[in-house]
């Protein structure tokens, strides 16, 4: 298999209503990769967003992100009218005014909705994950919105939840259900048109859960916690390229041991419930597996940690029928021999980053000529790089020569390397579509390491203009 593909998130669909969503601009996304020869569509994670709106920090590892539900479907279903939709959405995306505006609005359509046969049935069938979601959801709405571990203790301790605590919140309860039942009929739907107009998806799966999420409230046994429920350490990566005192992601850390006695039955659902949507998922820092980056609980940043042995393959092991070929490793950050040991017994294709292909070294892994096997994804750059532009633009001129001979051309810099990258032997090339639209720097999706001005990019409206470049860039594949 010699396939592309291209990167960009559901919210970076143009909209009009602050934000992109599963709606008509995602079939218009599909019908342009379907048009332009596009074999795969690779989104970002799909769950709620919560404080710092990163996609990589959700209050479950099963629920449907609420802002990509698509409102004129809500319209055409009658629950919701045209004029009650927003006319003042801003240009850029801004989650604090969808978190202000969006809701109210979701529950005016939820006041209208009566359950069917179809909304039971998604009821039954997610009955595992959607209860404790739906009513951890409703308890941090009554509490004011902060984290569960700051929470009342009769309300902190999921175990002592009592029915008169459910009953009290039983309406908000049944709305979160009504969101997730929105959400996955819209994605379900998304899955279905690109399907038949030859586009597959691509998920990606945070290997870490957020702290504040319904998954460590209602489950603290799969976690690393004290007594009082705090995390004994937390998750992060020392320093690397992007960042000088690594990055303290404060996630708890699992609790590979008792995972390993339930025969890992809490992942095996987690990647079920993702590939319900997906053709493929990307399990994010999957280097973790081999070893993983312990942080004390209380550091400042992550320069002081260690690194504890993983499960290595074990999470996958008993369900490898299910999941051949359908899993994307991310092994980029600090590689060893042993990383790179386990993701060739896992069979699943690693990552190699064309922007990390030149450090001066002649060996570098990341230079097309170096791949050992074709079982890799190519991509120009991640949601954590720079645009191609803005990267090629802020080389010192050693770097920028070197780009310059590896691509065999000073001029035409960025569609001769997509070129570069098509020709290489990778299976499968991704390139995000800020590179195809040769955007700079501003277009940036993610800077790690900090708080301000990440996961906003949208893609502008006559984004269709850049079907000739990536028509004449796939030609190399």
């Amino acid at each position: 298999m010699r396939a592309n593909g291209t990167l960009a998130h559901i919210s970076s669909l143009p909209s009009r209503y602050g934000i992109g969503a599963l709606g008509k601009s995602a079939f218009s996304f599909v019908d342009f990769l379907s048009s332009a020869g596009v074999d795969y569509w690779q989104m970002l994670p799909i769950g709620v967003t919560s404080y710092g709106d990163s996609p990589y920090q959700s209050p479950s590892a099963f629920a449907g992100n609420p802002y990509f539900i698509d409102l004129d479907k809500l319209v055409s279903d009658g629950l919701l009218d045209k004029s009650e939709l927003p006319s003042d959405a801003p240009e850029k995306t801004d989650y604090a005014w969808l978190f202000n505006t969006r809701y109210e609005l979701l529950r005016r359509a939820f006041s209208r909705f009566k359950p069917d046969k179809a909304y039971k049935t998604f009821i039954s069938d997610n009955s595992e994950w959607l209860q404790d979601f739906a009513l951890f959801m409703a308890f941090k709405a009554k509490l004011g919105g902060g984290s569960w571990q700051e929470w009342p203790k009769q309300y902190k301790y999921h175990d002592k939840i009592t029915d008169l605590q459910v009953e009290e919140v039983r309406d908000d309860v049944e709305f979160w259900k009504f969101i997730e039942y929105r959400f996955n009929s819209d994605m379900c739907a998304l899955k279905k048109y690109a399907e038949n107009k030859g586009v597959k998806l691509i998920g990606d799966l945070p290997i870490y859960v957020a702290l504040d999420s319904a998954d460590v409230w209602a489950h603290p046994e799969l976690f690393k916690l004290d007594k009082s429920l705090c995390p004994k350490e937390v998750a992060g990566v020392p320093p690397d390229y992007f960042a000088a005192k690594g990055q303290l992601w404060g996630n708890p850390l699992y609790n590979w041991a008792h995972h390993a006695e339930t025969n890992y039955d809490w992942w095996h659902k987690r990647l079920r419930n993702q590939l319900k949507y997906f053709d493929i998922i990307r399990i994010d820092h999957f280097r973790a597996f081999e070893s993983y980056y312990s942080i004390p609980q209380g550091a400042t940043d992550a320069t002081i940690g260690k690194w504890v042995k993983g499960v290595g393959t074990a999470v996958f092991d008993s369900i490898s029928e299910e999941i051949n070929g359908r899993v994307i490793a991310e092994d980029l950050g600090i590689i060893t021999d042993k990383v790179r040991r386990l993701v060739k017994k896992s069979g699943f294709p690693g990552m190699k980053v064309f922007q990390f292909a030149f450090d001066g070294k002649p060996e570098n892994e990341y230079l097309p000529e170096n791949f050992k096997t074709d079982n890799v994804v190519f991509y120009t750059g991640t949601h954590d790089n720079d645009t191609l532009k803005g990267w090629f633009d802020t080389l010192d001129a050693k770097t920028r020569c070197a780009v310059i001979k590896e691509i065999g051309s000073f001029t035409d810099v960025i569609p001769n390397i997509l070129k570069t990258c098509m020709k290489s032997k990778a299976k499968l090339v991704i390139v995000p579509m800020q590179d195809y639209l040769s955007e700079d720097g501003a277009a940036r999706m993610n800077t790690p390491s900090t708080t301000e001005g990440n996961w906003v990019y949208r893609l502008p409206d006559d984004y269709k203009k850049c079907k000739k470049v990536i028509t004449e860039a796939i030609k190399y594949r």
